[in-house]
């Protein structure tokens, strides 16, 4: 087997069927919907409602990184795809930990108006 011959196969390999690209949007379809009935129905409480799209929220993730960017259907490269997720999430929580930390210095640095 060439080169040529494995890399066109790998190319292959990484790919999704039709059937799992529409599995993937109809679970997407699902859970969108699910979390705009739980903040539109109004008959939930607050907490019922916020446990329920956090929920919602992570099934959503798993099913992006299942169905659409195949991360852990690949044999032998789940430790790269886990390490690359940890390190994206890990980017992500610098970036927004860091926006939230110099938005509430600033906030708290700002001089406030005077009461009269």
């Amino acid at each position: 087997m060439s080169s040529h011959d494995v890399a066109a196969d790998h190319g292959h390999t990484s790919h999704g069927s039709l059937k799992s690209y529409i599995i993937g949007f109809i679970l997407s379809i699902i859970l969108t919907l699910g979390a705009f009935y739980l903040v539109m129905d109004g008959g939930f409480s607050r907490a019922v409602a916020l446990i329920g799209i956090l929920v919602m929220c992570v099934a959503q993730l798993l099913v992006q990184l299942v169905f659409f960017m195949h991360m852990g259907t690949k044999p032998g490269g789940e430790r790269d795809n886990l390490s690359t997720f940890l390190f994206t999430v890990m980017i992500i929580a610098i970036i927004v930990g860091g926006s939230v930390w110099v938005l509430h210095n600033m906030n708290a640095n700002m001089l406030h108006p005077m009461p009269n």
